[in-house]
């Protein structure tokens, strides 16, 4: 969409679940990007309040928003193979500019989760951790939006890495007794 300047704003609308190497793909291609809240119904919002074309989660929901409103795998599909023809390109070749990022999430049963998320030790360890991973991975916290689950996401070169990591934060929310089990 970009070579043929379809890509309106040069941006492609994601959400905070979307793999870091994608990012990485887009920021070596020139490509901008927005991250929403999962979920492809905050996508499709972002992308029609600023007039984006092309947006979707980690969970395959592309929305080419053209075409349709929700994500759509048959049109998703259409489009791919109408790049594979124009480029005469196998889609390993295409997709080879993605390399995609190990992500491990570890979900803890909390009785409140704001209460995690605000909680100094875990913000301090959350922006620690950050750091140190620096431009090769990331920590994300979120809230379950259907479950009363505190998720621990991290990315980076490897598993032993994301393992690490997340044990690190576990360790914090059990040691301040955040967690149901620790009640």
């Amino acid at each position: 969409m970009k070579e043929r300047g379809k890509l309106l704003h040069n941006t492609v609308v994601t959400t905070v679940m979307s793999n870091f190497g994608l990012y990485k793909a887009f920021d070596e291609l020139g490509i901008d990007y927005a991250k929403t809240k999962v979920g492809d119904k905050y996508v499709y919002e972002y992308m029609t309040a600023n007039g984006c074309r092309l947006g979707g989660e980690q969970s395959g929901h592309v929305i080419l928003r053209k075409y349709a409103t929700t994500g759509d795998g048959i049109l998703t599909a259409v489009m791919v193979m109408e790049r594979i023809v124009e480029s005469k390109l196998p889609l390993s070749k295409l997709a080879e500019a993605v390399v995609m990022y190990p992500q491990i999430t570890k979900n803890l049963r909390v009785p409140d989760k704001d209460a995690v998320l605000n909680h100094p030790a875990v913000k301090a360890k959350l922006a620690e951790c950050n750091d140190r991973l620096g431009s090769d991975g990331r920590m994300l916290l979120r809230k379950s939006g259907t479950e009363p689950v505190v998720r621990v996401m991290v990315e980076a070169a490897d598993e032993g890495t994301c393992e690490a990591y997340i044990a690190e934060m576990v360790a914090v929310i059990r040691a301040e007794k955040l967690t149901c089990e620790d009640k």
